[in-house]
């Protein structure tokens, strides 16, 4: 029997995720066999370099958006994955407490202190080495040096202002460093640190108004922060994304006519922007699809009867809108570029083992 060959509508139709009242179907991937008649699994870099497509929708520092288009809800995953957890970013993970006289406790207040983003230069950052902590194997680990510690510094008195109103009550103008915020973080670089972390690619808290610590006179907090190399999967601190997110592309398919009234409630139906009024042939309003990338999918336009038979909704499975927000130590926009470097190495390594199981 010839193999059935599938049609374009059918293979559109194959990219769709139906979205239901109450369910959802079709949702199995289509990048593995035994789910159609008629599908084609081989895998080309042509064709699949012909599918892959990036779009970007905004571009900030702090903030992307970008279409990911033509890979496999897997891949789209792991990228999301690494963004969080395999990325590596540097963090505060040793405070040596001198003094500190404030009222907050020390263990409390190096938390603190390492849950604060720092920036510096990526250069540098991907040339620093790993520091290795100490473990029951070996309980020595690695030895601070230039190529895996960068030093911090917190040092800090409150003071009397003299020169205050004798009738101020803002304790910032009565006292002197009454506050003490992320910019009183002071960066003192040893070795080759100074060849990589110059200027404004000194490492620096991303916001320098964070608050740390409020002070009183006589209280003091002086402190020497040793920062390292990390991954999210260990902690939250070293994750350099505070969010990554992606979702499918919405599909809103009008079958039937939509007009009158019932136009206009079904554009109250969906966020302003996604379905827009145009006159018809005999000059009553018509619903049409404008843009469905503002849609958030609340099928809302599902719950009245009027619309049955008549709206389709769906999302494409193969296209991912990514959003991702950056702490500030990388561009945001540069951090996607830095998930597929770990996915390049990740796919390497497994590689290797493979080889070398085969031996």
């Amino acid at each position: 029997m010839a193999p059935l060959v599938p049609s374009q509508e059918e293979l559109d139709r194959r990219r769709i995720v139906d979205i239901n009242p109450e369910t959802v179907s079709n949702i199995p991937s289509t990048d593995f066999p035994g789910h159609w008649p008629g599908e084609s699994h081989e895998w080309s870099l042509a064709k699949f370099k012909n599918d892959l497509k990036i779009d970007f929708h905004r571009n900030e520092r702090f903030e992307s958006s970008f279409s990911l288009i033509g890979v496999d809800a897997s891949i789209a995953n792991a990228f999301r994955r690494i963004l969080m957890a395999e990325v590596p970013s540097i963090a505060i993970e040793y405070v040596f407490v001198h003094n500190n006289t404030s009222v907050i406790q020390d263990e409390v207040l190096a938390q603190r202190l390492g849950l604060i983003p720092l920036k510096g230069s990526v250069e540098g950052i991907n040339w620093m080495r790993w520091f290795k902590k100490p473990t029951d194997d070996d309980p020595n680990g690695s030895s601070p040096a230039d190529y895996n510690t960068i030093v911090l510094r917190l040092d800090v008195e409150c003071t009397k202002n003299p020169n205050a109103d004798p009738e101020e009550t803002d304790p910032r103008k009565l006292y002197k460093n009454a506050h003490v915020y992320a910019k009183d973080i002071t960066f003192h670089p040893v070795g080759r640190q100074e060849q990589f972390f110059a200027g404004d690619d000194a490492i620096q808290p991303v916001n320098p108004d964070i608050l740390v610590a409020k002070l009183r006179p006589g209280q003091a907090i002086e402190m020497e922060l040793h920062c390292i190399k990390g991954i999210g999967a260990d902690h939250a601190k070293f994750s350099p994304v505070a969010t990554a997110t992606y979702r499918l592309l919405p599909d809103i398919k009008i079958l039937r006519p939509i007009i009158g009234d019932d136009a206009k409630k079904f554009a109250k139906c969906f966020p302003s922007g996604v379905i827009g009024l145009e006159k018809g042939h005999e000059g009553e309003l018509k619903a049409v699809v404008v843009d469905p990338f503002k849609d958030t999918v609340s099928r809302e336009c599902l719950r009245h009867e009027e619309f049955q038979g008549k709206v389709k909704l769906g999302r494409v499975r193969d296209h991912f809108i990514f959003n991702i927000e950056s702490v500030g130590q990388f561009e945001s926009d540069t951090l996607f570029l830095e998930s597929v470097k770990v996915l390049k190495l990740k796919c390497a390594r497994w590689k290797r083992g493979l080889t070398d199981l085969m031996r």
